[in-house]
């Protein structure tokens, strides 16, 4: 046998390498903690991967991460948040095979299809990056007082943020909740898609290879309503995403979250069934998600004299 048949014959008898995919908690990349996986299905319902289950103390330790990355990403400058969310949007254009390949798979549709929806969200994120410096200036402000005082109202971010992601939309969708959350100054708790997590995981790759710090984003993959119920409950998350919650779900975590009075975003009327089949996530999205997770700090400060003329500032 010739060197060229012998290699030939080695490249037809080769195996490919499939690909485990793990969670995403606090910058690194671990199984569950309860060693689950489950079946991860094409439309088609052919075998695409095994997801890991996350457990509920997969869920606790995602919020451990997130509240101890929120004070350095709280306190960068909103300037430096935008430069890096843009360095994950350069990330994203860089892989955008992979993402085609899994929303394509994901979701059903065909190449040109998936091409035009990732070539969305990589849009959708760098227009999050570019509000990074601007949202302060919508909803905040200088407010008229009848006093000798400057009453200066400032947006500031609520904290630790549980996303349940969209079930349908598995990447658009998600860059659609997760982005605007982290470019005010939060930091996220997510639970990707039951039935389509794989481009959520990947997208954890993404994160730890760009310059967002370990812990700002967590990404849970597995049983939506196992996952979201303590993160309802929990002492510690300030806010919770419903949308990717179906109606009775969304009403049982919301009145978990009143516990601690956490801020709720609740699903839109498309969404309700937490289908989120009719949303159109191609849509302008607005800066309602930007601004759903901030609070208002108002500031009085008294005015003071200047001068023998008794002009004042």
């Amino acid at each position: 046998m010739s060197d060229r048949e012998s290699t030939n014959g080695s490249a037809e008898r080769r195996l490919g390498v499939f690909k485990t995919y793990k969670l995403y908690v606090g910058g690194k990349f671990p199984r569950s903690e309860s060693g689950r996986v489950y079946e991860v299905t094409d439309s088609k319902g052919q075998w695409l991967a095994n997801a890991p289950q996350s457990s509920r103390k997969d869920a606790r330790d995602a919020v451990v991460a997130a509240r101890k990355a929120f004070g350095g990403w709280s306190g960068a400058t909103a300037y430096n948040r935008g430069q890096v969310l843009y360095r994950v949007a350069e990330m994203l254009e860089g892989r955008k095979e992979q993402f085609v390949r899994e929303v394509a798979a994901a979701e059903g549709l065909s190449k040109s299809k998936a091409a035009a929806v990732v070539d969305a969200a990589v849009d959708r994120w760098v227009w999050y990056a570019g509000w990074t410096d601007k949202i302060g200036q919508i909803s905040g402000g200088a407010n008229p007082v009848a006093g000798p005082f400057f009453n200066l109202s400032t947006p500031e971010p609520t904290g630790v943020v549980a996303v349940l992601a969209p079930q349908k939309s598995s990447f658009l969708g998600l860059v659609s909740v997760i982005a605007p959350v982290i470019a005010t100054g939060n930091t996220a708790v997510v639970i990707a898609s039951a039935d389509a997590p794989l481009p959520a995981l990947s997208l954890g790759e993404v994160l730890a290879t760009s310059d967002v710090p370990g812990g700002v984003v967590n990404i849970l993959s597995g049983a939506t309503a196992e996952l979201a119920a303590p993160l309802a409950a929990h002492q510690d998350v300030n806010a919770i995403d419903l949308t990717g919650a179906g109606a009775e779900l969304a009403k049982e975590l919301e009145i978990a979250a009143a516990d601690n009075l956490k801020r709720v975003l609740r699903p839109l009327p498309a969404e309700a069934d937490g289908s989120d089949a009719s949303t159109d996530w191609l849509a302008a999205p607005g800066t309602h998600r930007l601004t759903a997770f901030l609070e208002t700090k108002t500031v009085w400060h008294p005015t003071g004299a200047l001068g023998a003329a008794g002009s004042s500032y």
